[in-house]
């Protein structure tokens, strides 16, 4: 069975040693965890944990199951990319030296809806926001400048519709 991407969604204590607990779980079984987002939720008490894997459907039903067992987990769900909203944000450094290669920064990060949040005298940091495939698209547009640094947050996720985690 081919491997795709799983989307976990899960609620979680807010306090030390859960997250440990959460990625020795998925580590212990042999899986590679692709992208982790962590966030308080509920005045801090609780958090929300974003966990983006690639295994078979079998594989991820198997981390869901063991993700369910541990303590410190209130929830955990499968999200369906078709029907839930995901978003990454990135930092890129672009190498820009010169006016001309200034302009073309600016007029790529308008087409894919980004800000110039910081210039210097020989770079330009973009801020992009979307699927992680817009952030590809734009990571492989400007590539050819000289990309000098990217800080990419991973995966949020939440369900579309009135349903909730």
């Amino acid at each position: 069975m081919p491997q795709q991407r799983h989307i976990f969604s899960t609620i979680v204590e807010n306090r030390p040693g859960v997250l440990f607990r959460i990625t020795n779980t998925i580590r212990r079984r042999g899986f590679n965890i692709e992208s982790l987002t962590v966030g308080p939720i509920d005045n801090g008490k609780l958090a929300r944990m974003t966990i983006v894997i690639y295994a078979d459907e079998s594989d991820a039903e198997f981390i869901a199951r063991n993700l369910h067992k541990l303590v410190e987990v209130f929830k955990v769900k499968r999200l369906d990319p078709d029907k839930s909203i995901l978003r990454e944000m990135a930092l890129i450094k672009i190498c820009a030296e010169d006016s001309r290669v200034r302009s073309d920064i600016v007029h790529y990060s308008r087409i894919f809806r980004g800000r110039i949040v910081d210039v210097s005298q020989d770079s330009m940091i973009v801020e992009i926001t979307g699927t992680p495939e817009k952030i590809n698209a734009f990571i492989n547009l400007v590539k050819n400048h000289g990309i000098k640094e990217v800080a990419r947050t991973g995966l949020v996720a939440l369900q579309r519709g009135g349903e909730t985690i």
